[in-house]
């Protein structure tokens, strides 16, 4: 296993309004954020809000090229993200335990924290497909270039790893410094992932390794 300390290349927040940041997401130019009851947006070049939606916003949130994904309480919602229209929900499968979210491959990959999953979910049923073990606690989970990388957080320590899909191994970690913890992940398609920072009301902006 690959093992690096986390290089931090900047911070965003904390944002008015919003003292918590659980779920993050990328729609290509904008960042999203879930703080428990809206959904927020911010643009990473500057680290300004460009937007909030009024909507159940309590753990992980993904975005499919199209349409925002949002974990409220026990129920997935599609989100139009111009009219901030709830479309669609389905169950969420960790019924109120879910934590990190992602789209990748047509299908939703949805954290669960305490049980220490990760289950592939259709995002038409919510019927899981199938599902991935990990030995810690599941925050953010991302896709980049086929890879599967989660978050943690448990006491003081953070980190964000990649995992093996099939048989969930640990290939790589990524150490947070102490006291620096990871609620939501995502990929910007490049070298950076975006680390949600739970109750420091922060997003993270942390180098990818290669």
């Amino acid at each position: 296993m690959k093992r690096s300390a986390a290089e931090i290349l900047c911070e965003y927040g904390p944002f008015p309004g919003a003292d918590n940041v659980h779920g993050v997401t990328f729609d290509g130019s904008r960042v999203w954020f879930a703080s428990g009851d809206k959904l927020n947006a911010f643009d990473p070049a500057n680290g300004e809000l460009t937007r909030s939606i009024d909507v159940a916003a309590h753990a992980g949130t993904a975005f499919d090229g199209r349409h925002l994904f949002q974990i409220a309480e026990d129920r997935i919602q599609k989100i139009d993200p111009k009219t901030g229209r709830v479309l669609a929900t389905i169950p969420a499968p960790g019924n109120g335990g879910d934590s990190g979210l992602a789209w990748a491959e047509g299908t939703l990959w949805v954290g669960q924290y305490r049980d220490r999953k990760i289950h592939q979910v259709d995002p038409e049923t919510g019927k899981v497909l199938r599902t991935i073990e990990s030995n810690r606690v599941v925050t953010g989970v991302t896709w980049i270039d086929g890879e599967l990388w989660h978050g943690t957080w448990e006491g003081d320590e953070s980190d964000v790893r990649r995992i093996d899909p099939e048989t969930g191994d640990i290939l790589e970690r990524v150490d947070m410094p102490p006291g620096m913890g990871v609620s939501g992940l995502e990929s910007d398609g490049g070298d950076r992932f975006f680390c949600g920072g739970g109750s420091a009301g922060k997003v993270r902006a942390v180098r990818r390794p290669r």
